[in-house]
C-alpha cells in the first residue's frame, strides 16, 4: 500500500486552447521537475504515481486517445518527458478537480493515500480546486511549487498562499518531495 500518491494534473495537453501561449511559458519551466520527481517517486514503493487529466470534451477519449492528441499538438516536447507509464494509474475528468466525478477519492481511500502531492497544470485552477477537495477529504496535502504551472504569475502565486494558508498544504520544491 502507498502512503503518498503523486497527482499529476493536465499534463497531457495540446496547448490549442486560448490560454495557451501565457500557460506555455510556465510549463516550460516545471517540465524538468516534474520529471525528476516522476522518476524518483517511480523508483519508490511508498508513492503512488496517478494522472488525472482533463478529456477536453471528448467523453469517450480514452487514455491513449488524450496521450495521442497532447503528443500531436503544439508542445509535444512538453508532453513526451511526462508521459504516463505502462500500468501508471489514469483518470480522465471534465471538470477542474482532480476529484469531481473521478474515482480518484476512491482508489486514495483503497490505497490506504495518507498524503496527496499534487502536480501540474494550472495552479490558480485545476490545481487550486484539487487541493481543496483533498483537504476536505482529510488528505494531509503537498504542493510541488516547481512542477505546477501557471496562466498568471501572479495567480499562482496567491493560489499557492491560499493553499498553504487555508488548507494547510505544505509547499515543497521537487528536489524535497520525497
Amino acid at each position: 500500500m502507498s502512503t503518498s500518491a503523486l497527482v499529476v494534473i493536465d499534463m497531457l495537453n495540446p496547448y490549442d486552447h486560448r490560454d495557451a501561449d501565457a500557460l506555455i511559458e510556465s510549463v516550460e519551466e516545471v517540465v524538468d521537475p516534474l520529471r525528476r520527481l516522476l522518476d524518483d517517486a517511480r523508483r519508490r514503493d511508498d508513492v503512488r504515481v496517478l494522472y488525472v487529466n482533463d478529456n477536453y470534451g471528448d467523453f469517450s477519449a480514452d487514455r491513449k486517445d488524450i496521450i495521442d492528441r497532447a503528443l500531436n499538438g503544439r508542445r509535444p516536447d512538453l508532453v513526451e518527458p511526462v508521459v504516463p507509464a505502462p500500468g501508471c494509474g489514469f483518470m480522465s475528468k471534465v471538470r477542474h478537480s482532480a476529484f469531481y466525478g473521478t474515482a480518484l477519492e476512491y482508489l486514495l481511500s483503497r490505497e490506504k493515500v495518507e498524503r496527496v502531492v499534487l502536480t501540474g497544470q494550472v495552479t490558480e485552477q485545476c490545481v487550486l480546486y484539487s487541493a481543496l477537495d483533498a483537504y476536505v477529504r482529510h488528505f494531509r496535502l503537498t504542493v510541488v511549487r516547481d512542477a505546477v504551472a501557471h496562466i498568471d504569475a501572479g495567480l499562482g502565486d496567491a493560489a499557492l498562499r491560499m493553499m498553504e494558508s487555508n488548507m494547510r498544504a505544505e509547499i515543497v520544491d521537487a528536489g524535497r518531495c520525497f
